[in-house]
């Protein structure tokens, strides 16, 4: 998606007095993640356009972040990346007197995010959930008469990924994601710090690695729902939009996500004002909107994933409310694990493993 207004017009003066300059937030948010009609809302409300631009990796958002004058003010971090990016000073702290719908935010949610915000001081939750297994239920039964699709066998044993390959399987293009799931799957410590962990991590991804063929942060979505590929590692919430899409569109294709009985992530996406955000008024109004219980609701509604506002369940649909994929019980919920912002030093590692994956190195 393009920018729909690319900057605001720079108003003279007329009749001696300063005509008022057109109010505007720019946002950078994921891709597929947000319904259109609460951006219209919000302007017909407000008078505040929206500039909206999105991105499908939080190494993208970063790589902006760090260089600093993006012209954004309000962005969609990761939690480990949200921990790094305020270690690294490319926020600013929330003004919360201005946002008086706090109120209606998770608890639980908000004492998780912690870990990468301290004292909640930067971020505000949009959506939460997991990564986990999407698949085609035809092609992989066809492909694997007794596929475990309930465990990461399905994907992590080599065997089984040779037999979905022809059928074709995209991974997420994250090591900050796919790492931990691997380390997980071996016994390990998800979170990890380990060199040595991190390299056992890269062989089992290796292992694989013949048999995927693409890692891609988006395109999964609708890869699945148009029956293009038979399985995809990637976030609850796009496979189950993959899921309703192939629904909808009547294909044959049946999509199904499953959080692997081993554990799965569980991750948090957050809103933040950039430290130099032009327009921060304006940004912390928008804030201020999209925690508004029926906003996040309808927001949840639309891209079927559990959001940070409590408040919001009220009016959430029955149907993404009672979905265990979307709002998993306390069984489940247990066995999700969440990971930390890495020191340098350990990203590095991280990352140079991820190249030599995706490279077959």
């Amino acid at each position: 998606m393009k920018r729909i207004l690319s900057g605001v017009a720079v108003l003279g003066l007329m009749a001696g007095s300063a005509l008022a300059q057109d109010r505007v937030v720019n946002v950078y948010n994921w891709s597929d993640y947000i319904d259109d009609s609460i951006l219209t809302d919000f302007t017909k409300e407000t008078g505040i356009k929206v500039v909206y631009d999105v991105f499908d990796s939080n190494e993208v958002l970063e790589t902006k972040l760090l260089a600093g004058g993006t012209g954004y003010d309000v962005v969609v971090p990761t939690g480990t990346f949200l921990g790094r990016q305020i270690q690294a000073g490319v926020f600013q702290k929330l003004d919360k007197s201005k946002l008086t719908n706090l109120s209606n935010m998770w608890k639980d949610i908000e004492l998780r995010l912690e870990k990468y915000d301290p004292g909640n001081e930067y971020a505000i939750n949009y959506m939460w959930g997991t990564t986990g297994i999407g698949y085609n239920v035809e092609k992989v039964k066809a492909a694997i008469a007794d596929a475990p699709v309930n465990s990461w066998d399905l994907v992590f044993k080599p065997e089984n990924a040779a037999k979905l390959a022809d059928c074709g399987i995209f991974m997420l293009d994250t090591p900050e994601e796919m790492v931990p799931a691997a380390l997980n799957y071996l016994g390990l410590d998800p979170d990890s710090n380990s060199a040595e962990d991190i390299e056992k991590a890269g062989e089992l991804l290796k292992s694989i690695r013949p048999y995927v063929r693409k890692f891609h942060s988006s395109e999964y979505i609708n890869a699945l729902a148009n029956g293009d590929i038979c399985l995809a590692v990637g976030w609850s919430g796009d496979i189950l939009q993959a899921r309703d899409r192939a629904a909808e569109a009547n294909n044959g294709v049946t999509v199904e996500y499953t959080i692997p009985k081993e554990g799965a992530l569980m991750w948090f996406d957050n809103m933040a004002i950039p430290a130099d955000a032009p327009h921060v008024a304006e940004a912390h109004e928008f804030l201020n909107y999209i925690m508004r219980p029926e906003v996040a609701a309808k927001a949840s509604n639309y891209i079927f994933y559990a959001n940070g506002n409590k408040a919001s369940q009220e009016f959430i649909d029955k149907e993404v409310l009672e979905d265990p994929a979307i709002y998993p019980n306390e069984e489940t919920v247990k066995k999700l694990y969440t990971v930390s912002t890495k020191p340098a030093k350990v990203s590095r590692v991280q990352n140079r493993v991820w190249t030599e994956v995706k490279s077959g190195n």
